[in-house]
């Protein structure tokens, strides 16, 4: 009998790895605080869940043409949900990023970041249980 850890695992795993990918999105954005005309984003929970359950992807095919040609294989692949921001307060200089509310967002995606983690942990810690058979 073998295991399937997509049936065991879910959707938990994907969601870990979105919870990653928005991490980085977002530390983009407090990065980018100064810089002029910099245009805030973030990722789109539900467009990514959307895209992962109907298979649509990001929405558009590229190939290679050349053999120099970079692979887009291993970048984002939630970009169906990566999304501009839409600023409360832009600043003068055309950028869109809001600090604190950057800063908000990354400690709340932390949170949720850890629970997905330690949910994993818990679901891999009664796997292991059952295979040993106590």
């Amino acid at each position: 009998m073998t295991i399937s850890f997509d049936n065991a695992l879910g959707i938990h795993e994907r969601a870990l790895v979105f919870r990653g990918q928005r991490a980085a999105v977002l530390a983009n954005n407090v990065a980018n605080a100064e810089t002029p005309n910099y245009k805030a984003r973030d990722l789109d929970f539900s467009a990514t869940l959307e895209a992962q359950q109907t298979g649509a992807g990001t929405g558009f095919a590229t190939s290679t043409t050349h053999a120099h040609h970079i692979s887009t294989e291993g970048f984002l692949d939630q970009a169906a949900g990566l999304r501009f921001r839409i600023p409360s307060q832009p600043a003068l200089d055309g950028n869109t990023v809001d600090s604190e509310l950057e800063q908000s967002a990354f400690a709340k995606n932390a949170i949720e970041l850890q629970a997905s983690f330690t949910f994993l942990n818990s679901k891999f810690s009664g796997l292991m249980t059952a295979l040993k058979g106590q």
